[in-house]
């Protein structure tokens, strides 16, 4: 398999996937190609994929959307360290959902143990970078970046 058809298969089983994880109405745009550094403003969550392909997922949003997310998930309120836990907890099921959908397509892939990421930073180091935006509805915006290494 090619590496671009990987990576249509990776983009489509990570739309299948928040669809499946996040239970909630939302809009997800078109993809569109990503020049580095990549700014993070406030939280997010980092997975490495290994296997076929390699990189990384990242997902990209504020503490308030991770926070309602959960409060949905599981009716509560999360703040803190509850908080930092879910958002890497709704990583890890995200990303584990993504390894059995697109294995359904003869992509083999696994993620790594989640990074979370609270404040500003800058992300460098990457070959090509795949941008991925989502809004669900009443809660905010998501973006998901997938990075590839070469």
């Amino acid at each position: 398999m090619s590496a671009s058809k990987h990576i249509q298969t990776i983009l489509n089983g990570m739309i299948q996937s928040l669809k499946s994880v996040i239970p909630l109405p939302m809009d997800i745009k078109s993809p569109s190609l990503m020049v580095q550094p990549f700014d993070q403003k406030e939280m997010g969550v980092l997975i490495g994929i290994i296997g076929d392909i390699k990189g990384r997922i990242i997902i990209d949003s504020t503490s308030d959307c991770f926070s309602s997310i959960g409060a949905t998930m599981f009716g509560m309120t999360l703040e803190g360290e509850m908080l930092e836990s879910f958002t890497g907890e709704l990583g890890n099921m995200i990303a584990g959902n993504l390894c059995t959908t697109v294995a359904g397509n003869n992509l083999e892939i696994d993620i790594t143990p989640p990074t979370v990421i609270v404040g500003t930073t800058k992300l460098f180091g990457f070959q090509h970078a795949f941008k991925l935006p989502v809004v669900i509805d009443g809660i905010g915006d998501l973006t998901i970046i997938l990075t590839i290494d070469e």
